[in-house]
């Protein structure tokens, strides 16, 4: 598999995962924008929401795991366009 591909899969999950939280966070507050799910600090209801917390630090993790992977391979010094023009 190619680097373009895995960051293409990574994009993807990441994307799905956004999607999800916002869901989760807006069961607890309906009136929630995805700028706001951001900062979940400032909505204590959030805190109390049984999953939000779990599924708001995959996310994390997967951002972060993409934002290691796009290192490693400028690192190997074998970037794709896609991943040259991108910044995270």
């Amino acid at each position: 598999m190619d680097e373009k591909r895995v960051d293409e899969l990574f994009d993807g999950m990441i994307e799905q995962q956004r999607a999800k939280v916002l869901r989760l966070a807006r069961e607890a507050l309906p009136y929630l924008s995805p700028e706001d799910v951001m900062n979940p600090d400032d909505h204590p209801e959030l805190k109390a929401h049984p999953t939000f917390d779990y599924e708001d630090g995959i996310l994390a993790g997967l951002i972060a795991a993409q934002i290691a992977f796009r290192a490693e391979i400028r690192v190997r010094g074998a970037p794709s366009s896609r991943l040259e023009t991108q910044d995270e």
